[in-house]
């Protein structure tokens, strides 16, 4: 059976390289005798494949040595609360952006730990634009800035980095990291869930700037502490090593396809022909404004939802897999992370232009 493009918000597509690894070192990996799934987490042998993994990450982010790289569980929404048991200790005050769903559900658990300042809000507007730089008004005192670069549901990214000054930025990474280059020295603390453009679900990722690995309130759990991961190199309890394994070799066969640098050319390319598809056509229409829209995540509506199924079936025949919009906002959604080849996005652009031929 021949793969499928799937256009999955997440779990997503894994780079068949890395699956074609995983699968020739399933039942022994590297001489060992053993599947990595088998090993000690603390044995020589994945010792060695979670410091290579580390290795790779910072040299493919190019991460300043004064940030610490945590592989933790939980996903991405337990951080929604352990970023304000962490950073909110004496500073009582933050600042979120609300830009769509995610952002809405780290504001919620945040109010629970904190006093969270909305210095920016687009449910409004639907959730279809990012703030302009000179659109909100930040708190000098807060003890971070969050927000939310790209958002999977809504299909909306800011298209620079906020200026906070010395106020640490907190950035919700998990369905743009590893997409184009970083500064990450503009940024306290980021986190991602890894099953989008890192690996398969189970791992999440959070880079830290040390100084910013201190007390926690006095009632966080012990998994929830940065200070206790930091210390015991993200293995206080037993680590999701497989995925972490997985994460590896997607940071190393990244490396061989050019960095990050490359992975933005072709990144850019697929969202600005998939979007030119859209513009281009009376038949389809994305809601975000053009300034805003993201290049992971795609959402468009036909003239006419009635067609939404029949649209739906003939894609899968095709092999162009899970396009149905989130069940909040409804239509079609593309996700196009790294993984995705180019020949996905163009198999679907011309299935959409035969299918705009025939019904519109």
């Amino acid at each position: 059976m021949s793969r499928v493009y799937n256009f999955s918000a997440g779990p997503a597509m894994l780079p068949e390289d890395v699956l074609s690894t995983a699968r020739e070192e399933m039942l022994d990996w590297q001489g060992s005798g053993m599947s990595v799934m088998e090993m000690s987490h603390r044995g020589k042998e994945f010792m060695s494949i979670a410091t290579k993994a580390e290795s790779d990450l910072r040299r493919l982010m190019a991460i300043p040595d004064n940030y610490k790289v945590l592989f933790l569980q939980g996903g991405a929404s337990s951080q929604f609360a352990m970023i304000p048991m962490n950073l909110a200790t004496t500073k009582k005050q933050v600042d979120y952006f609300n830009t769509g769903a995610w952002s809405k559900k780290a504001i919620a658990e945040a109010k629970r730990y904190c006093d969270v300042n909305v210095v920016w809000n687009g449910e409004q507007g639907n959730f279809s634009a990012t703030p302009e730089a000179g659109d909100f008004q930040l708190n000098a005192d807060a003890a971070y800035v969050h927000y939310t670069p790209n958002e999977t549901i809504g299909g909306v990214e800011f298209p620079y980095i906020p200026d906070c000054g010395d106020v640490p930025l907190v950035a919700d990474m998990s369905s743009t990291i590893l997409s184009r280059p970083l500064d990450v020295s503009r940024f306290g603390l980021i986190y991602a869930g890894a099953q989008k453009n890192i690996g398969p679900a189970g791992l999440t990722l959070v880079i830290i700037r040390e100084d910013l690995i201190t007390d926690s309130l006095d009632y966080t759990p012990s998994m929830f502490k940065y200070s206790i991961h930091a210390d015991n190199d993200s293995m206080y309890n037993t680590p999701p090593t497989y995925a972490m394994y997985l994460a590896g070799l997607v940071f190393a066969s990244l490396l061989e396809k050019g960095g990050l640098e490359a992975m933005a050319e072709t990144n850019q390319r697929k969202a600005e022909k998939l979007y030119a598809t859209i513009d281009n056509s009376s038949f389809y229409q994305n809601p975000v404004e053009i300034r805003s829209r993201s290049w992971m995540n795609v959402p468009f509506t036909l003239a006419d939802s009635e067609l939404d199924s029949v649209f739906l079936q003939q894609a899968a025949e095709r092999g162009l897999m899970t396009l149905k919009g989130h069940r909040s906002v409804g239509g079609m959604r593309a996700s196009i992370y790294n993984a995705m080849p180019e020949q996905g996005v163009d198999a679907l652009i011309d299935f959409m232009q035969a299918f705009a031929s025939e019904h519109a």
